[in-house]
Protein backbone atom coordinates (compact mmCIF):
# COMPACT_ATOMS: atom_id res chain seq x y z
CA UNK A 1 0.00 0.00 0.00
CA UNK A 2 1.35 3.37 -0.99
CA UNK A 3 0.02 6.50 0.68
CA UNK A 4 0.40 9.97 -0.77
CA UNK A 5 2.41 12.58 1.13
CA UNK A 6 -0.64 14.40 2.46
CA UNK A 7 -1.96 11.18 3.97
CA UNK A 8 1.36 10.42 5.63
CA UNK A 9 1.62 13.97 6.96
CA UNK A 10 -1.95 13.72 8.31
CA UNK A 11 -1.11 10.50 10.14
CA UNK A 12 1.96 12.13 11.71
CA UNK A 13 -0.08 15.18 12.71
CA UNK A 14 -2.87 13.07 14.19
CA UNK A 15 -0.40 10.97 16.19
CA UNK A 16 1.21 14.10 17.61
CA UNK A 17 -2.17 15.57 18.56
CA UNK A 18 -3.19 12.29 20.21
CA UNK A 19 0.05 12.09 22.17
CA UNK A 20 -0.37 15.69 23.31
CA UNK A 21 -3.67 14.88 25.00
CA UNK A 22 -5.66 18.10 25.24
CA UNK A 23 -2.67 20.37 24.59
CA UNK A 24 -2.23 22.01 21.22
CA UNK A 25 0.56 21.16 18.82
CA UNK A 26 1.93 23.54 16.24
CA UNK A 27 2.75 23.04 12.60
CA UNK A 28 6.38 23.91 13.38
CA UNK A 29 6.64 21.23 16.09
CA UNK A 30 5.32 18.46 13.85
CA UNK A 31 7.29 19.64 10.81
CA UNK A 32 10.51 19.70 12.80
CA UNK A 33 9.96 16.28 14.38
CA UNK A 34 9.20 14.51 11.09
CA UNK A 35 11.41 16.69 8.87
CA UNK A 36 8.60 17.68 6.55
CA UNK A 37 7.85 21.03 4.87
CA UNK A 38 5.83 23.31 7.16
CA UNK A 39 3.87 24.79 4.24
CA UNK A 40 2.60 21.38 3.10
CA UNK A 41 1.85 20.38 6.68
CA UNK A 42 -0.14 23.58 7.29
CA UNK A 43 -2.41 22.63 4.37
CA UNK A 44 -2.84 19.16 5.84
CA UNK A 45 -3.83 20.61 9.21
CA UNK A 46 -6.37 22.86 7.46
CA UNK A 47 -7.91 19.80 5.78
CA UNK A 48 -8.01 17.98 9.12
CA UNK A 49 -9.92 20.94 10.56
CA UNK A 50 -12.36 20.99 7.60
CA UNK A 51 -12.97 17.27 7.99
CA UNK A 52 -13.73 17.62 11.71
CA UNK A 53 -10.70 15.69 12.95
CA UNK A 54 -8.82 18.70 14.36
CA UNK A 55 -9.63 22.06 15.87
CA UNK A 56 -7.34 25.05 15.52
CA UNK A 57 -6.63 27.95 17.84
CA UNK A 58 -4.98 31.12 16.56
CA UNK A 59 -2.53 33.39 18.30
CA UNK A 60 0.10 32.96 20.98
CA UNK A 61 -0.18 29.53 22.51
CA UNK A 62 -2.36 28.41 19.62
CA UNK A 63 -2.07 25.34 17.50
CA UNK A 64 -4.11 22.25 16.75
CA UNK A 65 -5.70 19.55 18.85
CA UNK A 66 -7.99 16.63 18.11
CA UNK A 67 -11.65 17.59 17.79
CA UNK A 68 -12.73 14.02 18.59
CA UNK A 69 -11.39 11.57 21.14
CA UNK A 70 -8.50 9.48 19.85
CA UNK A 71 -10.51 6.42 20.88
CA UNK A 72 -13.12 7.30 18.22
CA UNK A 73 -10.75 7.99 15.31
CA UNK A 74 -9.52 5.02 13.33
CA UNK A 75 -6.54 4.99 11.04
CA UNK A 76 -8.95 4.31 8.17
CA UNK A 77 -10.89 7.49 9.10
CA UNK A 78 -7.69 9.49 8.64
CA UNK A 79 -6.61 7.75 5.45
CA UNK A 80 -10.08 8.15 3.90
CA UNK A 81 -9.73 11.96 4.07
CA UNK A 82 -6.95 11.86 1.48
CA UNK A 83 -7.15 8.49 -0.26
CA UNK A 84 -10.26 7.68 -2.25
CA UNK A 85 -11.27 4.03 -1.95
CA UNK A 86 -10.70 1.84 -4.97
CA UNK A 87 -13.82 1.69 -7.07
CA UNK A 88 -15.61 -1.62 -6.78
CA UNK A 89 -15.15 -3.52 -9.98
CA UNK A 90 -11.94 -1.69 -10.95
CA UNK A 91 -9.04 -3.98 -11.69
CA UNK A 92 -5.75 -3.14 -9.99
CA UNK A 93 -3.88 -4.61 -12.94
CA UNK A 94 -5.40 -2.24 -15.51
CA UNK A 95 -3.08 0.53 -16.71
CA UNK A 96 -5.91 3.04 -17.04
CA UNK A 97 -9.66 3.34 -16.73
CA UNK A 98 -10.72 0.82 -19.28
CA UNK A 99 -13.47 -1.65 -19.81
CA UNK A 100 -12.95 -4.84 -17.75
CA UNK A 101 -11.38 -7.77 -19.51
CA UNK A 102 -13.60 -10.57 -20.79
CA UNK A 103 -12.74 -12.78 -17.81
CA UNK A 104 -13.21 -10.04 -15.15
CA UNK A 105 -16.00 -11.73 -13.13
CA UNK A 106 -14.02 -14.96 -12.76
CA UNK A 107 -10.53 -13.46 -12.53
CA UNK A 108 -8.52 -15.08 -9.75
CA UNK A 109 -6.21 -12.09 -9.42
CA UNK A 110 -9.13 -9.70 -9.04
CA UNK A 111 -10.57 -11.89 -6.31
CA UNK A 112 -7.20 -12.03 -4.55
CA UNK A 113 -6.72 -8.24 -4.68
CA UNK A 114 -10.30 -7.65 -3.55
CA UNK A 115 -9.64 -9.90 -0.55
CA UNK A 116 -6.36 -8.15 0.25
CA UNK A 117 -8.11 -4.76 0.04
CA UNK A 118 -10.82 -5.95 2.42
CA UNK A 119 -8.31 -7.32 4.95
CA UNK A 120 -6.30 -4.08 4.84
CA UNK A 121 -9.45 -1.96 5.18
CA UNK A 122 -10.67 -4.02 8.16
CA UNK A 123 -7.26 -3.82 9.84
CA UNK A 124 -7.02 -0.04 9.42
CA UNK A 125 -10.59 0.34 10.66
CA UNK A 126 -9.85 -1.77 13.75
CA UNK A 127 -6.92 0.37 14.94
CA UNK A 128 -7.82 3.60 16.69
CA UNK A 129 -5.49 6.54 16.97
CA UNK A 130 -5.41 5.91 20.73
CA UNK A 131 -4.28 2.31 20.20
CA UNK A 132 -1.61 3.38 17.75
CA UNK A 133 0.01 6.00 19.98
CA UNK A 134 -0.26 4.01 23.21
CA UNK A 135 1.17 0.78 21.77
CA UNK A 136 4.76 0.37 22.99
CA UNK A 137 7.41 0.34 20.31
CA UNK A 138 9.30 -2.94 19.93
CA UNK A 139 12.69 -2.98 21.58
CA UNK A 140 15.60 -3.45 19.21
CA UNK A 141 18.82 -5.10 20.19
CA UNK A 142 21.57 -2.60 19.42
CA UNK A 143 24.53 -4.67 20.60
CA UNK A 144 27.34 -4.98 18.05
CA UNK A 145 26.88 -8.12 16.00
CA UNK A 146 23.28 -8.64 17.12
CA UNK A 147 20.95 -9.72 14.32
Amino acid sequence: MTLNKSTRYALYAAMEMAQAGGRSVTVAQVARRYRIPAGALAKVFQQLVRSGVAAGTRGIGGGYRLAKPATRLTILDLIAIYEPPRDAGRCLLADRAERPCDDFPACRLRRLFDEVDEVARCTLQSVTLETLVRRPLPQTDRRPGAA
